[in-house]
């Protein structure tokens, strides 16, 4: 059954996120205006797996990840605007 999700993205620079294999992220987005969640349609029984991402606040450096790419997820403001976050995700090439 497909549905959506929800997951708590922890503000760190390479988050790793179990959830169902092939979800597809919808969004990043603040939630209390203090926490990152991301939104995913998920096959609700597929078996699990780990999903890296990237978390870069504004005017921070980009890392750069050998042998993977960054997607761009959504950009997530917290704080009333003090901080902002810009998600992505890390793909293996």
């Amino acid at each position: 059954m497909r549905t959506i999700h929800k997951y708590h993205l922890p503000v760190e620079d390479l988050p790793v996120i179990k959830m169902p294999m092939g979800a597809e992220i919808l969004c990043a987005k603040s939630q209390r205006g203090q926490d990152i969640t991301l939104w995913a349609i998920v096959e609700t029984y597929a078996d699990e797996e780990r999903r890296k991402f990237c978390v870069v606040g504004t005017g921070h450096p980009i890392p750069h990840l050998e042998g993977a790419a960054l997607k761009f997820i959504d950009t997530a403001i917290l704080s009333g605007g003090d901080l902002v976050f810009h998600v992505f995700e890390v793909v293996q090439q």
